[in-house]
């Protein structure tokens, strides 16, 4: 049984708990968060785990095989140092932290630590993208030329604190959420990113709102091109006003064979009918002028787990795998969690400069 201490128990906690109970062999058996309500609501959904207010507490006094951070983004960095001195291994939720210089940081500290950090990249792990990556790897596209990825999606939801409606506690919006989709250019097109152009805006969402710390400055929308070192480029078209929206993510890679798409649906609990809903895998064959279209089936116990479609899931069981092996490199590592970060710091960057940023000679 591989034991989780969970220091942050929001939204995003509560869904690591539920899919924690769908996986053989692990349980959460510690809970740490200082507001009261969240914390009550995750004991509630364990098998007897612990609670703690404070998470240096829980550190100290819980017997836990692994970590998981799920605390507000500007609270990872100062909460990995600590943990880092466990020697136990460690399952962070993204952004890795909110600024660059953090990330580095935390890069310097890991060198030598023999338990490994894996940082929660979810969106690897959808079925849907998972089945775009072995058409890829199998050569479906020939070598990807062009990332582009839409997201059309409801607006933030509200937290605890309302901390991610400032972007001196969640990085900005293209850091916060897109850390993601920098992820997964980097990774279908095999090459670092070496040039960052973004504009956006606070044109809908949040802007009659106001907190004790002052109106909210997130952008809700933002159109951005990346450039990368091996000639390719990827392009996010990022809308946080479109709850209507049926496919809530689509990503397209095109290569000189064909392009490939990812469409993926909103979470079940914001479709008009609160149904779980299939994404779909298409293949525009460009010799052949026509689609191959292929429905990807998710279990809907996973689809009701979670707002992410099944890869909360399905990224424990890697992540419990490496636990269980003893050794082995994180597929997602602090060095991807790095540079998803530090493109969305390039993007909210430009965004206001409105010059393109030069990210060579910035690798980690």
């Amino acid at each position: 049984m591989i034991r989780y201490g969970l220091i942050g128990a929001g939204m995003m906690g509560q869904e690591h708990i539920r899919n924690i109970a769908l996986l053989d062999g692990a349980k959460v058996t510690a809970v740490a968060d200082p507001d009261e309500g969240m914390r009550s609501l995750s004991l509630a959904a364990t098998d007897n785990a612990e609670g703690y207010a404070d998470p240096d507490e829980l550190i100290r006094k819980a017997d836990c095989d692994v970590y998981l951070v799920a605390a507000p983004n500007d609270t990872h960095a100062d909460l990995l140092q600590r943990l880092m001195a466990t020697e136990k291994p460690i399952l962070v939720e993204k952004p890795l932290a909110t600024t660059t210089a953090d990330c580095r940081d935390l890069l310097n500290m890991a060198k030598g630590r023999r338990a490994p950090i894996w940082v929660a990249m979810e969106y690897r792990y959808m079925p849907p993208i998972q089945r775009l990556l072995q058409a890829i790897e199998q050569g479906a596209t020939g070598d990807p030329r062009m990332v582009s990825i839409r997201e059309h999606r409801f607006p933030f939801l509200p937290k605890v604190d309302d901390w991610n409606r400032f972007n001196a506690r969640t990085g900005g919006t293209l850091v916060e959420k897109c850390c993601h989709f920098w992820d997964l250019m980097r990774l279908i097109l095999r090459s670092d990113p070496v040039r960052v152009y973004a504009s956006a805006g606070v044109d809908v969402n949040h802007r009659d709102e106001r907190y004790a710390g002052g109106i909210p400055d997130i952008v809700d929308n933002a159109y951005v091109v990346v450039d990368f070192a091996n000639g390719t480029r990827g392009m996010l078209d990022l809308c946080m006003f479109a709850e209507g929206s049926h496919w809530q993510e689509f990503v397209a890679v095109t290569g000189p064979k064909a392009r490939c798409d990812a469409l993926i649906p909103g979470p079940a609990r914001f479709a008009p009918d609160g149904a779980p809903r299939e994404a779909e895998f298409v293949t525009s064959i460009r010799a052949l002028k026509r689609e191959v279209r292929e429905v990807i089936h998710t279990p809907p116990e996973l689809l009701i787990a979670g707002d992410h479609h099944g890869s909360t899931f399905y990224q424990h069981e890697r992540f419990l795998d490496l636990v269980r092996r003893g050794s082995g490199t994180p597929e997602v590592t602090l060095a991807d969690g790095y540079w998803s970060v530090l493109v969305g710091e390039a993007a909210e960057e430009s965004a206001r400069s409105g010059q393109a940023i030069d990210l060579r000679g910035r690798a980690p």
